[in-house]
């Protein structure tokens, strides 16, 4: 019998080394990552739409990340990312992944980006062709 991986996001980025000076952490790293990642799966972009997410979502992120100096600005979210390397983030996310599609036997719901950018058209029910 396969053993079964844990598949919280918490248990597969708290490998990656926080960059940052103690005395400039107002706020833990693996809460700026499950942030940036839950705002990114459902659409947001860029650092600005990030926060607002956090904010938006602040009551459900409290229930579960400590948040003791409220969500990270937009500013944090870009200085913390930019100092860290590309290719741990991508190990620990296709990590994260793996794990999940493992205990959903690979059923995953797919994302589209055209779908949450509303380019899909509801009057034909299409994508629009793309050249």
């Amino acid at each position: 019998m396969k053993k079964r991986q844990e598949t919280s996001i918490t248990s597969h980025f708290t490998s990656i080394k926080d960059p940052r000076i103690d005395r400039q952490k107002r706020h833990k790293l693996i809460d700026i990552f499950v942030i940036a990642i839950c705002a990114v799966i459902c659409g947001a972009d860029e650092w600005v739409s990030i926060e607002m997410f956090g904010k938006s979502k602040y009551k459900w992120f409290k229930q579960f990340l400590e948040l003791s100096n409220g969500i990270p600005s937009h500013d944090t979210f870009g200085r913390v990312f930019s100092q860290l390397l590309p290719q741990e983030i991508k190990r620990c996310f296709l990590s994260w992944i793996e794990a999940i599609a493992d205990i959903t036997e690979g059923e995953i719901i797919p994302v589209d980006g055209k779908t949450l950018r509303r380019s899909y058209s509801m009057k034909t029910e299409k994508l629009p062709f793309i050249w």
